[in-house]
């Protein structure tokens, strides 16, 4: 059987060192395959073997869940993941305040002591009170830290919370022994405060990871909550949209959110769908079209048969796609990971050994102490050596943040990749913002990428002493007989012109030449026929080819454009030519690709004039012309192997490959689905210049990323040595370890702005 792949949601982590527990415990499951824990997403992928556990699916949740419970964490039904979330942020809310209400009143005594000798608690009783108030917020508010750190021993697998948990056992163990006799200096009262800290600094994360996540909970909020269904009678009446099955008719109103996908079956509107292209300009939809649940319906009422409803609709596929995009990893994330991994068993032996150092060498550390007296009002110069030794583990402990080194990546990915799907832009892998970040060259496939895909009336001429409205009125009235799609796209042009189509008695399609009919008025036996079509066709009939007219469509044949004359009987009556226009954002794209310092390079089948031709037009730099559909591949091979960072720009069948080699696939929204299948960027809206956008927002991400982690390395650099050196209170430490994560997360969600402003920048220029 094949692997299966499943996805977890958890709560209760504080940091990536949590998440790395989690995936141990489910990599030690025998069946497990792989499995990726992402802390900002709160949640785990596994690709499993259903062979050697089976299949029931009760089984085997209760088996990942055990494996969950086990780490110290805790699973969570998707369900209810997100009523849990608001649930877990008030309990946290309620750690914190509760914390601090018992350990205010301790902090305050023992700062009056410590700076003025004044003792509010009689020193007699001082010991007890510490001890009793300091061990009800450390293990009873805190115990979530307490219970991970007997974990952590248990399975040998550390976390931060190990290092917070070690650090407030130790503090309250000089209690114990302050009561036992030994002289050592008392800090449980400094306990407690780490820990009130330490939850103070878990709210305000929980919180701001949360806020990473926004915008999926706006396109979840995006949604209709209620439909006005159709009864079969015609009467309508209103259900929650969770209760819509397909087949049903759902009538929309203007200004209504359209329920659910569909297709239009009465009535024609306009529909805002920026929500899934990024796209402000409203699509009319008519009958027969599809329409997309959470859209807005702006003008006309509109009767909609459900084809799609809950997991399956494209609202929530757009959602599953951006958060497992979000629980991806991207390489530089590794080489955080590889730190953090051993970072906490590190600094506990770093601990142990500022510990054992300050033992041996007492009068030193007491003459560096003493210079500073100020700066660390608790220490005393006749203090004993073993108090002035754990106060110095203790900040080791509690001033390391794997923490901070561990949220830089994951909150970054979240807050860019949930920005990037606001604009239309899907990333599929957190790869590819790393990847993109790079490029050297942006290839784009022609037909349906940079041009409409569709043809259109580009130009026309008719011959001398012929009338255009008559030419026009006479190719519409022919060419409305026929199936063919070029005949099809010049009848539509020339209606938008308001050409009224002239009537024809009856009418013949020429297989490979064109089409010929007789004129109403002049059915009888000696009138002549009407014919468009090919020009080696009319010529055939006798029809005289204007030398203007012949040049002007040799001109127009070199530039790729589909040729349409038109003649009455012998006579010429003019000529039409279609071509696949540029996309109007073809050309802002391209200029935006050059601003950042891309090359732009275009592969077609077409011939080379023509490609050239469309080329200057949208202003790409280099052109391959008549190339096979594996040729596209080849040549983006070639470029890589020139040293070029390439990315490939399509929407067919054809560009599947090279979408796959490409170190970065850019697929078009409105494309096939092979080829969004093989890329790593889908453009929902269809526009090529998200793929200059998805460079700029991966070029800004990628820059917050690698602020995130400079700032987690150099923080841990220069706090660990003066922990050591006895120079940082252990709560001061504590506070310093809170706001270094606080400090990457709030980095993190301002990059919506940064990316926001860049984008601003650029298009302005």
């Amino acid at each position: 059987m094949n692997d299966q792949q499943t996805t977890l949601h958890i709560e209760g982590m504080t940091c990536t060192s949590c998440a790395s527990a989690v995936e141990r415990s489910l990599k030690t499951l025998d069946f497990v395959r792989e499995a990726q824990v992402n802390f900002a997403g709160k949640k785990a992928v596994v690709r499993y073997s259903p062979d050697a556990q089976g299949t029931d699916p009760e089984a085997l949740q209760a088996v990942f869940f055990k494996a969950i419970k086990d780490a110290g964490y805790e699973p969570v039904d998707p369900a209810t993941k997100r009523a849990q979330a608001q649930s877990r942020l008030r309990i946290e809310a309620y750690r914190m305040i509760g914390a601090w209400i018992i350990t205010a009143p301790l902090m305050v005594s023992m700062l009056l002591m410590m700076l003025w000798h004044i003792h509010i608690i009689p020193m007699s009783i001082e010991p007890w009170v510490n001890l009793i108030g300091s061990g009800i917020v450390i293990f009873l508010v805190g115990w979530p830290v307490i219970h991970t750190t007997f974990l952590n021993f248990r399975h040998l697998n550390f976390t931060m919370d190990a290092l917070i948990g070690i650090g407030t056992l130790a503090a309250f163990a000089t209690g114990l022994l302050r009561i036992g006799g030994a002289e050592v200096i008392d800090f449980t009262a400094i306990g407690a405060m780490i820990m009130a800290i330490h939850l103070v600094g878990n709210y305000i994360k929980v919180k701001a990871t949360g806020r990473a996540s926004q915008a999926i909970q706006a396109l979840l909020e995006l949604g209709a909550k209620d439909a006005r269904i159709v009864g079969a009678d015609g009467s309508t009446s209103m259900v929650g949209v969770d209760q819509l099955k397909v087949g049903d008719i759902i009538r929309v109103l203007p200004g209504e959110k359209i329920p659910m996908d569909g297709t239009v079956i009465a009535g024609s509107t306009a529909v805002d769908e920026s929500m899934i292209t990024g796209e402000p300009v409203p699509r009319d939809r008519n009958e027969g079209d599809s329409v997309v649940g959470a859209t807005v319906n702006q003008m006309g009422s509109i009767d909609v048969q459900v084809t799609t409803t809950g997991e399956e609709s494209f609202l929530n596929q757009i959602v599953q796609m951006v958060e497992e995009a979000q629980n991806t990893r991207v390489p530089i994330q590794d080489f955080a990971d590889s730190i953090t991994r051993i970072f906490v068993p590190a600094i506990m032996v770093l601990a142990v050994l500022t510990f054992v150092a300050w033992m041996v060498f007492p009068v030193q550390g007491v003459a560096l102490l003493t210079s500073v007296e100020g700066f660390l009002p608790w220490v005393d110069g006749g203090r004993t050596p073993v108090s002035q030794a754990l106060a110095a583990a203790i900040a080791v402990l509690v001033i390391a943040c794997p923490c901070a080194l561990g949220l830089a990546t994951p909150t970054a990915l979240m807050v860019g990749m949930g920005k990037a799907a606001e604009l239309g832009i899907l990333i599929r892998n957190g790869e590819a913002i790393q990847s993109a970040k790079d490029l050297d060259a942006v290839v784009f496939d022609k037909t349906g990428t940079l041009t409409q895909g569709r043809p259109a009336l580009s130009d026309w001429v008719v011959a001398p002493d012929v009338d255009e409205n008559d030419f026009f009125q006479l190719v519409a009235g022919l060419e409305s007989k026929s199936e063919h799609p070029l005949a099809k796209a010049l009848v539509d042009a020339l209606l938008d012109k308001h050409v009224i189509p002239v009537d024809f008695a009856h009418s013949q399609v020429i297989p490979g030449k064109g089409i010929e009919g007789m004129l109403e008025e002049r059915s009888g036996s000696n009138s002549a026929p009407v014919r468009v079509g090919r020009l080696s066709w009319l010529e055939e009939e006798g029809v005289a080819i204007h030398p203007d007219i012949r040049e002007r469509g040799e001109l127009w044949a070199s530039q790729g454009r589909t040729l349409v004359f038109a003649a009455h009987g012998s006579k010429l009556l003019g000529l039409a030519a279609l071509s696949d226009p540029v996309k109007t954002d073809s050309v802002e794209a391209i200029d935006l690709l050059h601003r950042l310092g891309i090359q732009t390079i275009m592969l077609t089948g077409d011939n080379a004039l023509a490609a050239r031709h469309i080329a200057d037009q949208a202003g790409i730099d280099r052109v391959f012309a008549e190339l096979l559909p594996q040729d596209k591949i080849t040549k983006v091979q070639e470029l890589q192997a020139q040293g070029l960072s390439v990315a490939m720009v399509g929407d067919g069948i054809n560009d599947a490959p090279a979408l796959k080699q490409a170190q970065v696939g850019i697929a078009i929204g409105t494309g096939t689905d092979i080829a969004i299948e093989s890329a790593d960027i889908t453009l929902m809206s269809g526009s090529v210049t998200g793929a200059a956008k998805s460079i700029l927002l991966s070029r800004t991400s990628f820059g917050t990323i690698k602020g995130n982690l400079a700032w987690a390395f150099g923080y841990n650099v220069i706090a660990i040595p003066l922990a050591m050196l006895g120079m940082l209170h252990p709560v001061m430490a504590e506070i310093a370890m809170a706001l270094s994560s606080i400090t990457v997360v709030m980095n993190s969600l301002l990059l919506r702005g940064r990316i926001e402003k860049n984008l601003l920048n650029h298009e302005s220029k």
